[in-house]
């Protein structure tokens, strides 16, 4: 019997993007919670969903239903999300890359990799940057040009910061087992931009759409353990 895929299981009409429906941004300790309870990094009280009711000039009431703010960081979020699922979606092309042997040929969505990564870097920058907030923006942007490589700043700024690496805080949040992930996508998408395109197969771009919701969340998971903050 198959075991149905995250993507899979998604309403009808609904899309990759909603990886960030029924999350907020908490407006105590500014992490990221989901609508439903309370926060579970400090404990804000559940959301009141009531209707607003509000006077117009005239003295007539309007209902309005409660709004909240979206959790993702920017519209980039969404961007690179829907491309991912609008790559893996479309028929694949087939023949070969022009240029390249038959023995260097990548994966025909090749670009998932490549996108899905570029995503993963904006959002350990986000986590930086909101985690660094309370020391002088001068002093974190310095940080961040000298740590720019990604690998230094899972590794050597995160030990900085925090006196870990991302790879224990993903292990300290129990989702250990997205780092062989992160690990081997990286490697792959290293040897793709130095010459062996090869590097990125159908298999690494079907591990990355598959883990992609649970990638998602671990990354959810560190950024409260280390971005949130309770007064």
């Amino acid at each position: 019997m198959s075991t149905q895929l995250w993507y899979e299981q998604l309403p009808s009409g609904k899309s990759w993007t909603g990886l960030w429906s029924g999350y907020t941004i908490c407006g105590r300790c500014r992490g990221i919670r989901k609508f439903e309870g309370a926060c579970h990094v400090c404990g804000d009280p559940p959301f009141d969903f009531t209707p607003r009711v509000m006077l117009d000039e005239k003295g007539k009431e309007h209902t309005f239903p409660a709004v909240f703010m979206g959790a993702e960081g920017r519209y980039e979020d969404y961007v690179y999300l829907g491309m991912m699922e609008r790559e893996w979606n479309r028929p694949a092309p087939g023949g070969s890359v022009s240029g390249a042997s038959a023995i260097s040929q990548p994966s025909d969505r090749a670009s998932i990799v490549l996108l899905f990564w570029s995503y993963f870097e904006t959002r350990i920058e986000r986590l930086f940057r909101q985690a660094l907030s309370h020391i002088p923006k001068g002093i974190s942007e310095d940080l961040l040009r000298r740590y720019s490589a990604i690998g230094a700043r899972l590794n050597d700024l995160y030990s900085i910061a925090f006196d870990s690496t991302y790879k224990h805080d993903l292990e300290a949040v129990g989702l250990g087992q997205v780092w062989p992930f992160l690990a081997k996508v990286q490697e792959r998408r290293n040897q793709f931009a130095h010459g062996q395109p090869q590097a990125i197969d159908d298999m690494v771009v079907q591990s990355v759409v598959e883990n992609l919701k649970l990638e998602h969340e671990s990354w959810i998971a560190v950024f409260n353990k280390r971005a949130a903050g309770v007064p």
